[in-house]
């Protein structure tokens, strides 16, 4: 598929470029760089867990990363764009986590 056309590469760089300055506009840490998975660094194990658990009352499914799958001190939310998620999606996930980290004292 890619050999044939690069709209889709390119549409998920475009994409994940999108999500990734939209989450740092709302105060979040973001680790990496220009790549479709997005971690958004927490740091804590057990908020990591908790913060998952609400995003999924908002209607996003992500997953709390948390030693030993990384090092102490460096829990995460793991996402991961894909060339199929609209901007609206994105918009709303953004929403979802933005919303939760005010609920938790993450964000102000």
């Amino acid at each position: 598929m890619l050999e044939s056309s690069t709209e889709l590469a390119q549409r998920l760089k475009r994409i994940t470029v999108y999500f990734r300055e939209a989450m740092a506009r709302t105060g979040f840490s973001i680790a990496g760089a220009d790549h479709p998975i997005t971690p958004i660094m927490l740091g804590d194990a057990a908020l990591s867990q908790r913060f998952a658990r609400k995003l999924l009352e908002y209607g996003v499914y992500a997953i709390g990363f948390f030693y030993p799958v990384v090092p102490h001190e460096t829990a995460r939310i793991r996402t991961q764009i894909s060339a199929a998620h609209t901007t609206e999606q994105l918009d709303q996930a953004v929403e979802a986590f933005a919303k939760t980290g005010r609920e938790m004292g993450v964000i102000s």
